[in-house]
């Protein structure tokens, strides 16, 4: 049977390590950090396996806007459509590793940057290499339910 957005894979929220009452969510397209999501639908993703085809890869498409999917773009995020592109493919997927800051979280490395991770600054989500212990808890993130 398909859930109510089409398909039968969970729906997780991203939540920020070192702000906790806030979750990764788009608005306009933009992606940032916020606590207090709505409508709901905005900080909700499927976790997909990499669009870019690599094994242990994942790709996050949004609940309410199927089809479009986190990615990057000068290393700012969006929310984007899938354009079948390798070059989308790639800025739209990302190896899940043990989190930067905590190991029992996760953290995700950039498939076509992987000297970069996503992380939030100023609570907009960014694609940057991680250099300290700010941007290790910057980095780290845990998928929820």
């Amino acid at each position: 049977m398909l859930g109510r957005w089409g398909s039968t894979l969970p729906v997780n929220r991203i939540q920020s390590y070192n702000v906790q009452d806030r979750y990764v969510r788009h608005a306009n397209f933009d992606v940032r950090i916020d606590p207090n999501v709505s409508p709901a639908q905005d900080a909700q993703f499927r976790v997909r396996p990499g669009l870019a085809g690599a094994s242990g890869t994942v790709s996050f498409e949004s609940v309410n806007f199927p089809g479009y999917y986190l990615r990057h773009y000068g290393f700012d995020f969006q929310l984007a459509a899938n354009d079948g592109s390798g070059t989308f493919a790639g800025d739209a997927t990302f190896r899940q590793v043990a989190g930067l800051a905590s190991a029992s979280w996760a953290s995700f490395q950039s498939y076509n940057y992987p000297d970069r991770y996503i992380r939030h600054y100023n609570y907009v989500l960014r694609l940057d290499p991680i250099t300290d212990a700010q941007g290790r808890a910057d980095a780290t993130f845990r998928l929820t339910s």
